[in-house]
C-alpha cells in the first residue's frame, strides 16, 4: 500500500468524488486501491487547507496537455519516444517524469487486446447472422458442436508491443490490435459440447481439403458418438478454404451432418476460442522443451477441462449474439 504522498492524481479525485457521496474510508481504501490511513491522511489535509510540501512541479498545465496530446496520438509508442516528443514540444523534464505524469493522467502500459479486422460487408453479413439466432434457445445451442484450430508454441512469452491506455480504455480502437488470420504452422484441431471437449488432432501439415476430412472422419465422428451418442446435432465450423471446400460440402452430404452457417472472420463469436485461451492460461507455467513434450501438455491440459466449463462457454451464447447486435456486426469483447 502506498503512502499519501504516493497518491496519483486520479486516486485522489476519486478519494474526493467517494467521500462526497458519503462512503467509508474503508470502502474507499478498497475500491481506490489504497491503504486505509492514506485515504484518511488525503482526507484530512483537504480538510485543514494544508498543501502539499516539497518542490515545485516542474511541469505545468499547458505541458501536460501536450503530452496527454502524444500520448493520444499513438498508443503504442513506449515511455523513451513519448519522452522524446515532449522535449522536442519544449518541456524540461526527465524520463522519469515523463512516466510519473503518463500515471498521474491514468495511462498504464497494457498488453493490447486482439479483435479480428472486418470490412463493411462482413458486419453487415455479421448483424444479419446474429439477428437470424437472436432466438435460439440454451437447448438448440447445445446441439451444436464448435470446432477449431489453434496455434501452440514451445514459447509463450512474446506477446508483442505493450498499449497506453486508461482504465476503461481496452475496448477503445485506438488501444486495440487487429487480427486477421493464424500463420500457417501445425495446428491443433478440437471440438467441444455443452456437455464435454472431443479428442484432440495434431495437424502435421497444411491443412488442405483432402487433410480437413481425413480429420472429420477420424476425429470429428469418433467425438461426435462421443458427445452426442445417436442423438442428432449441427456441426460448426469457420469458413476457411479447407472447410468450405466443394469436396468438404459433399462429405458433409454425404455422411447426413447438417452445418451451421456462420459469418466470416468472427472467432469472437466461437466459445471454442475461448476454451483454447483457457487451455493456454492453464499451461502458462509449462516449460517443454520440443514438440512431443508440448503435444503432451496440450493433451494432459485439454483432458482437464470440465463440463461446467464447456457449459458455461456455450450458455454464452446468447450475449456473444446480443453483443453483436448491440455493435452492429463489429467485433465485441468475446
Amino acid at each position: 500500500m502506498g503512502k499519501t504522498a504516493d497518491l496519483t492524481t486520479v486516486q485522489k479525485m476519486t478519494i474526493d468524488t467517494l467521500k462526497k457521496e458519503g462512503k467509508t474510508q474503508k470502502v474507499i481504501a478498497k475500491e481506490v486501491g489504497c491503504s486505509q490511513s492514506s485515504v484518511s491522511k488525503h482526507i484530512n489535509r483537504e480538510a485543514k487547507g494544508r498543501k502539499r510540501c516539497g518542490r515545485k512541479e516542474c511541469t505545468s498545465k499547458r505541458d501536460k496537455r501536450a503530452l496527454e496530446r502524444i500520448v493520444k496520438q499513438n498508443r503504442f509508442k513506449n515511455v523513451g519516444e513519448i519522452h522524446k516528443e515532449w522535449t522536442v514540444a519544449g518541456v524540461s523534464a526527465s524520463r522519469s517524469t515523463t512516466h510519473r505524469r503518463m500515471q498521474d493522467m491514468g495511462f498504464s502500459c497494457r498488453i493490447p487486446r486482439v479483435k479480428p479486422l472486418l470490412n463493411k460487408r462482413q458486419r453487415q453479413k455479421r448483424l444479419a447472422w446474429a439477428q437470424d439466432k437472436m432466438d435460439w434457445t440454451a437447448a438448440e445451442w447445445s446441439k451444436v458442436m464448435f470446432s477449431d484450430e489453434s496455434k501452440f508454441c514451445i514459447s509463450f512469452g512474446n506477446q508483442g508491443p505493450r498499449v497506453l491506455r486508461k482504465t476503461g480504455e481496452a475496448q477503445n480502437p485506438r488501444c486495440l490490435k487487429s487480427s486477421v488470420k493464424f500463420p500457417q504452422s501445425v495446428m491443433v484441431w478440437g471440438a467441444m459440447s455443452s456437455a464435454a471437449v472431443g479428442p484432440l488432432c495434431f495437424l502435421r501439415s497444411r491443412v488442405n481439403a483432402a487433410v480437413y476430412q481425413e480429420v472429420l472422419e477420424h476425429f470429428m465422428l469418433p467425438a461426435a458418438d462421443q458427445l452426442y451418442g445417436g442423438d442428432d446435432f449441427i456441426f460448426q465450423h469457420d469458413l476457411a478454404p479447407a472447410h468450405s471446400a466443394k469436396s468438404t460440402s459433399t462429405w458433409f452430404k454425404d455422411h447426413g451432418i447438417p452445418l451451421l452457417d456462420w459469418p466470416a472472420n468472427s472467432p469472437d463469436l466461437n466459445p471454442i476460442e475461448n476454451l483454447w485461451g483457457i487451455v493456454k492460461r492453464k499451461m502458462r507455467d509449462a516449460r517443454p522443451n520440443n514438440a512431443e513434450e508440448l503435444k503432451a501438455t496440450i493433451k494432459a491440459t485439454w483432458a482437464l477441462i470440465t463440463p461446467e466449463e464447456c457449459n458455461r462457454l456455450v450458455d454464452s451464447m446468447p450475449r456473444r449474439i446480443a453483443a453483436a447486435i448491440q455493435a452492429k456486426g463489429a467485433a465485441t469483447k468475446y
